[in-house]
């Protein structure tokens, strides 16, 4: 074939390629133009098609005619979104390419006369477009650099926890939910040795019955020269904290269903009854030769049931309830297996269990209650109830009297004060979620907030609601976490931290429920669905993590121009008007979305240096009423099996005027429409409640078709854990990586491949002179890592 050839094929190729996408961006650029979009797109598409005429005619003019689109885009893409590496490369990618494709001598020289002049042009361009991509890699505008003071609090301004130094006895080390130990072996100097210690495997591992939505989210306890954990279908075990060899287990026997919601454990409880009278009730580890089951293991089991066992045997304790088996079905309207779910670890206090769990979402307006219980620590006998739907909470059921149908829930861990015997929980909403139109003023009242309630009697003490009139899903998803901490006026103040799906971190004084961090209501979009309505304003706190503008087209995001202008149509389309935008049968764009900005993994907090450590996620939802109708019926069917088994796709909300279906906001591709980063961790001030420092956590390599290791912050299930060390360790991001970070700084300091998702929280301990870091690695189903049963252990050699 001679080099004159017209119908060569890389000018073939040239021209289709140029051609097609001319017509793409023209047509969908238009679509984009009509809904209220960008015309930038319409532009490109033209001068696209001119080009491709141009370079089948041979003319040079298509190096100039393209040097201009190419410049045009790069300016228009600086005014777009500045310096973002993430948000240029879509804007870039595909043109800088086919620019260098038609500089290529093989293109080049089939045009009729020496192009020097528009090649030199279009060459300067494709420079230009590479320099500006370069700059942008090492300066990142969505990063936050300071430094995080190293000096401590005072004295007077630090909550002594009760537990040992190389223990970690409660799910956030101690029922203050800090997530932070004094343990400094291994800090910021040497982190970068460390080593994998033991490997630990459960054999759990998902079953042709289960759901979806099948996790390994547990945090280890360990206590003494053991360690405790359960894994997802509730098997709780025993290891030797040095070794990770097994000395025990125990199996519920747990039969799961795939209508089930969750087949998960976060964490099991501790007690030693000799030990009453400790400041938090995180005790350590009785002396050998103890009776049996003075020390206790309690095993939360998604049937509905609480077991406690001998922590040294792993024996059931005969005198705990039925033989070590407690039924928290007992009372409840609606008893199908799988509805009620205690997925968290109980609050334990000298005298009592105190209890709740999680109700299936969006399923029906007749499901299990969210009731919280009070038992005796020792019998596991009812000493008292409070029921957040009742008119009366504190009503106890009788023989023929049942917990109220659908009250709120709190299914995420709670945090115990022993010095007020107050217990913190983190409320849900009552569900159905995403239409309220016929819930009680009593189902409103303790939703979607923070509930005190004295852990003895269970009599309310105080409430501080944080989404009013809760459409959105948005209730508190984490564990708060108490801290005493030292205001501007030098005083000291009793504090709990609780953040919210919203990215707002409220801060309440513990006593009284009054913010301590002003959260002043604010209007909100208005225009619910049919026979609804939306509270006209919301309590927005001063310490957040919130975004700080409505998201825009320029905001929408693609691997390529072309899959970016389909996220901008679809974005055009559905109904936004910043957080809080009402659901409708239109589509909603949900953000912060339903995953929340924090999930259960809450914050770590150093209360020696008054520090936090966060790790935010954003990642947009689609929320869309669908009418009841054919195919749609109000209630379930007779044989209906008793739950949705997911918490996205379609929801039911049989009972309802609409069911709803929820998905993240992804484009055709399976990429996420918002440009990253979808998650970070950051580090906060709590003297000053300013965000210090905020860094991108997570790559791709597990997420795209290609182990690339892009890192630009992937969205998140667990949370951090920090110590005296100066490092703070996470997993939880959709690549398998444990890593850990400077806590001045935020700079990584060291990571390791996990052999399956690390959807969990880490902790740590020691045990004969040596400071250990576990983390369970068995991923998350509905969150697509990979699953596993892994417990990982990491120490200095």
């Amino acid at each position: 074939m001679q080099r004159s050839d017209s119908f060569s094929i890389a000018r073939v190729l040239t021209v289709v390629f140029a051609a097609l996408s001319g017509i793409y961006l023209l047509v969908g650029g238009t679509w984009l133009a009509a809904t209220g979009g960008s015309p930038y797109y319409i532009v490109a598409g033209i001068l696209m098609l001119i080009t491709a005429i141009l370079v089948q005619r041979r003319r040079p003019l298509a190096l100039a005619l393209y040097a201009l689109l190419l410049l045009g885009t790069i300016g228009w893409s600086l005014w777009e979104v500045g310096t973002d590496f993430w948000a240029l490369a879509p804007r870039l990618d595909v043109l800088v390419l086919f620019g260098i494709w038609l500089l290529l001598p093989f293109v080049y020289r089939r045009f009729d006369a020496s192009p020097k002049t528009p090649a030199i042009a279009l060459g300067v361009t494709v420079i230009l477009s590479v320099a500006l991509m370069v700059y942008a890699v090492f300066n990142d505008p969505q990063e936050l650099h300071g430094t995080l003071s190293r000096a401590g609090a005072p004295p007077a301004a630090v909550t002594p926890a009760s537990a040992a130094d190389a223990d970690w006895p409660a799910y956030g080390r101690t029922q203050h939910g800090t997530r932070y130990s004094p343990l400094k072996q291994i800090n910021t100097g040497n982190v970068k040795d460390l080593r994998e210690a033991w490997t630990f495997r459960t054999g759990d591992m998902k079953r042709s019955t289960d759901p979806g939505e099948i996790t390994s989210e547990v945090t280890p306890i360990k206590v003494g020269d053991l360690l405790y954990l359960c894994s997802p279908h509730q098997i709780l075990f025993a290891l030797d904290a040095a070794t990770g060899k097994e000395k025990w287990r125990f199996d519920p026997k747990l039969k799961t269903d795939p209508s089930f919601q969750h087949v998960t454990c976060r964490g099991v409880s501790y007690h030693d009854l000799t030990a009453a009278g400790s400041s938090d009730n995180a005790q350590t580890a009785a002396p050998a030769g103890s009776a049996m089951c003075t020390r206790r293991i309690y095993l939360p089991v998604n049937n509905g049931h609480l077991y406690a066992l001998d922590a040294q045997s792993g024996q059931l304790c005969p005198d705990f309830a039925t033989h070590g088996d407690l039924d928290l079905q007992v009372g409840q309207p609606v008893t199908t297996a799988g509805q009620y779910e205690p997925t968290s670890p109980p609050v334990i206090t000298d005298k009592v269990i105190v209890i709740a769990g999680a109700v299936e979402d969006n399923y029906s307006t007749r499901e299990p209650s969210g009731v919280i219980r009070g038992f005796d620590v020792t019998t596991g006998k009812l000493l008292w109830a409070f029921d957040p739907g009742a008119k009366d909470p504190n009503t106890m059921p009788g023989l023929a009297q049942h917990y109220s149908l659908n009250s709120p829930n709190s299914w995420a861990p709670s945090v115990y004060d022993a010095k007020l015997d107050l217990v913190y929980l983190p409320m849900g909403v009552t569900t159905p979620d995403i239409w309220g139109g016929n819930r009680t003023p009593a189902q409103e009242r303790f939703a979607s907030g923070l509930l005190a309630l004295n852990a003895t009697t269970g009599k309310l003490a105080w409430f501080y609601q944080t989404v009013h009139h809760d459409l959105w899903d948005m209730d508190l998803p984490a564990q708060p976490t108490l801290a005493d901490i030292t205001d501007h006026s030098g005083n000291v103040v009793p504090v709990v931290y609780a953040p919210a799906k919203t990215g707002n971190i409220f801060v309440l004084d513990r006593r009284t429920g009054k913010p301590v961090v002003p959260a002043p209501e604010r209007p909100v979009p208005q225009g619910a669905a049919t026979g609804d309505h939306v509270s006209p304003t919301q309590p927005f706190s001063d310490l957040t993590f919130r975004p700080e503008r409505k998201l825009t087209g320029a905001d929408m995001w693609g691997a390529t121009m072309f899959d970016q202008l389909v996220c901008r149509v679809l974005f055009q389309r559905l109904d936004y008007d910043g957080t809080f935008t009402p659901p409708s049968e239109r589509g909603t764009l949900v953000f912060p979305g339903n995953l929340g900005m924090f999930e259960w993994g809450g914050l770590a907090v150093d209360t020696d240096r008054q520090i936090a450590i966060a790790n935010p996620i954003a990642l947009p939802f689609v929320s869309k009423l669908i009418p009841r109708g054919p195919g749609n019926p109000i209630e379930p069917a007779s044989d209906a099996a008793g739950g949705s088994g997911t918490e996205t796709g379609i929801q039911p909300q049989y009972g309802t005027p609409f069911g709803v279906e929820l998905n993240p906001f992804f484009s055709p591709t399976g990429l996420p429409c918002k440009q990253p980063p979808w998650g970070y961790v950051s580090g906060v001030d709590l003297k000053t409640n300013q965000i210090v420092w905020k860094r991108r956590i997570g790559t791709v390599r597990d997420s795209a078709p290609l182990p690339l290791p892009f890192k630009m912050g992937m969205p998140m299930l667990g949370g951090p854990m920090t110590t005296a060390g100066h490092v703070f360790f996470i997993g939880a991001t959709a690549d398998n990586f444990i890593r850990a970070f400077d806590t001045e700084t935020g700079d990584m300091l060291w990571q390791a491949r996990l052999p399956a998702g690390g959807q969990a929280t880490p902790m740590t301990y020691e045990e004969n002179g040596k400071q250990y870091v576990v983390i369970a690695a068995g991923g998350h189903g509905s969150f697509g890592t990979k699953l596993g049963d892994y417990v990982m252990a990491y120490a200095l050699p």
